[in-house]
């Protein structure tokens, strides 16, 4: 069922969205924005990561997961149940695009590199990667991969270690954080986690 509802959405979030209202949009990412900065920059320190320069299709696909899907239900996730709660205040599909097309329209800024790690030796793990999520990790709509680059590295590792840890993908009906947390599983160990994410942070 989530995948039937998630493919609607990636057909339908095209159309919608030339409909949308970024003035009303910018209001209601009020809320969003303690977590993830005005700009939408990403707040390591509020766990909201970097939402400009995201695309349109995963913005909308994710916020639909977090509403009526399987985001945030995990035992143990408590940061995706907060967002759960947080996406619940965006009453109606208009709500969302709105939100959306207020994203669009924030600056595109390089995030700060706070991961270190091989590069070299993450660019070899980031072959399977490349695969969903682009050679240059610029996203593949067609194989629900989103954009990596230029996203805040600390979250990509959280991420990598949730998929790991069971706290992404693990979700009755969730078939694609599945696949990713299989994904993720290739990584053996935390360092592997930092080595493939200083790689993507190299193709900024």
């Amino acid at each position: 069922m989530y995948r039937v509802l998630l493919s609607a959405t990636l057909i339908l979030c095209s159309f919608t969205l030339n409909a949308a209202d970024a003035a009303a949009g910018a209001a209601g990412y009020a809320l969003c924005a303690s977590c993830h900065g005005a700009q939408g920059e990403g707040v390591a320190a509020m766990n909201g990561p970097k939402l400009a320069g995201q695309e349109q299709w995963y913005l909308k696909s994710q916020l639909t997961a977090f509403k009526s899907g399987p985001r945030g239900t995990a035992a143990g996730d408590a940061l995706g149940a907060q967002m759960r709660g947080m996406a619940a205040t965006l009453v109606d599909d208009a709500a969302v695009d709105n939100v959306i097309a207020h994203i669009l329209s924030l600056p595109q800024v390089s995030s700060p590199v706070t991961v270190q790690g091989d590069a070299v030796k993450g660019q070899a793990l980031f072959a399977i990667c490349a695969t969903c999520h682009g050679a240059k990790g610029e996203g593949n709509m067609a194989m629900n991969g989103p954009r990596l680059t230029g996203q805040n590295d600390w979250y990509l590792v959280n991420q990598l270690q949730g998929f790991k840890k069971g706290l992404r993908g693990a979700a009755a009906g969730d078939a694609l954080g599945m696949q990713m947390r299989g994904m993720a599983m290739t990584l053996a160990d935390d360092q592997a986690v930092l080595d493939v994410v200083s790689y993507i942070n190299s193709l900024q």
